[in-house]
């Protein structure tokens, strides 16, 4: 059986009905082997894809049965609550993007998805509407009950990959220092070693440490965080994990391209340390994963691009590729699952 990959629509103002349906397209055109089904509101995919000249294959979803019909991309049907204004959120539809994630990862939970694909939403609009949202990764790890996920982001050249894991995710600059203890830091590095060989095959990791300060704290004079916490961590991530860890290292020492190809991955303190450099290097093609969950799941590395929603000839020329590689990522990742990964 071909798995089935979830991919949720996103914000239904902002550039996910368009790259869902340049992914249906593609899906026709090259088959993916896998049962692609679209959470959101079939009305709103099937206009917002006339509008930009596309007429991709949708057919509606049935968990109930299947019949293999190459390159059709299915659509679970999620009604807005009122019609999306291209470019223009509105909070009335929260609660109908909040359901699309929701059903998603109760279906990957019970094993009728093999993977979760996450189109880009419009946090502030979740918290206009009264809803307690931090992000994707906070919200599927709430939903399963899971103590701590890491936030990943996958890029690069396909030969020689970039991936950069968070110990912290959408804090407050002011913020992140209290949230860098040891248990975080250790657990963290811990969930990096343990998902990259588990999803990615990667026998004993290769994982390089930044620290929190500049030049990894210069001996205590820059904070004492690499000394009194981060070191330690490291030191008891080697008795938890079978990874090769090295460092804390300065991070504007560590993601030199020559420095950074020597390991497996790179686990940066905060958002704006480690996601720069990926997204300098592979803006647009980058894809987002969740390590640490019961599931499979991974994501654009953009937002909802609400400009080039707002016009439809903007629109017609936005970058699917980070939907796409996002999509290729979860379909590897859940035939290596299926396979019990095997080794790299």
């Amino acid at each position: 059986m071909e798995p089935t990959l979830a991919i949720t629509a996103g914000e239904p103002a902002g550039i996910g009905p368009e790259i869902c349906a340049m992914l249906a397209v593609r899906h026709g055109q090259r088959h993916y082997p896998a049962r692609l089904v679209v959470l959101g509101d079939r009305d709103l995919l099937e206009a917002r894809a006339a509008r930009i000249g596309l007429a991709p294959r949708y057919a509606e979803y049935d968990p109930a049965s299947y019949a293999p019909h190459g390159g059709v991309v299915e659509v679970w049907h999620h009604p807005l609550t009122v019609p999306a204004t291209p470019g223009h959120p509105d909070p009335t539809n929260a609660a109908a993007v909040l359901a699309t994630l929701r059903d998603a990862a109760d279906a990957c939970a019970t094993g009728a998805f093999a993977a979760l694909v996450t189109a880009p939403i419009q946090k502030s609009v979740l918290l206009d509407a009264g809803i307690a949202f931090t992000g994707h990764t906070e919200y599927f790890a709430e939903a399963t009950h899971t103590p701590r996920v890491v936030m990943m982001l996958v890029g690069g050249a396909a030969e020689a990959p970039l991936r950069v894991a968070l110990v912290t995710t959408h804090l407050a600059l002011a913020d992140v220092p209290p949230a860098i203890t040891h248990d975080a830091v250790r657990d963290t590095l811990t969930i990096v070693a343990r998902e990259l060989t588990r999803r990615f095959g990667i026998v004993r990791p290769r994982i390089a440490v930044c620290g929190l300060n500049p030049h990894a704290g210069e001996g205590g004079h820059l904070g004492r965080e690499e000394i009194d916490i981060i070191t330690p961590a490291v030191a008891a991530a080697m008795r938890h994990a079978d990874a090769a860890f090295v460092g804390p290292f300065p991070a504007d020492t560590i993601f030199v391209p020559e420095h950074a190809r020597r390991y497996d991955a790179i686990v940066a303190m905060y958002h704006d340390q480690g996601l720069p450099v990926l997204k300098a290097a592979s803006f647009g093609h980058g894809v987002n994963v969740t390590l640490g969950l019961p599931f499979v799941r991974t994501s654009v590395d953009h937002g909802t691009a609400l400009d080039l929603a707002a016009d439809p000839a903007r629109a017609a020329t936005a970058d699917p590729g980070s939907l796409f590689a996002a999509t290729e990522l979860a379909l590897d990742l859940a035939q290596r699952q299926a396979a019990g990964a095997p080794e790299a």
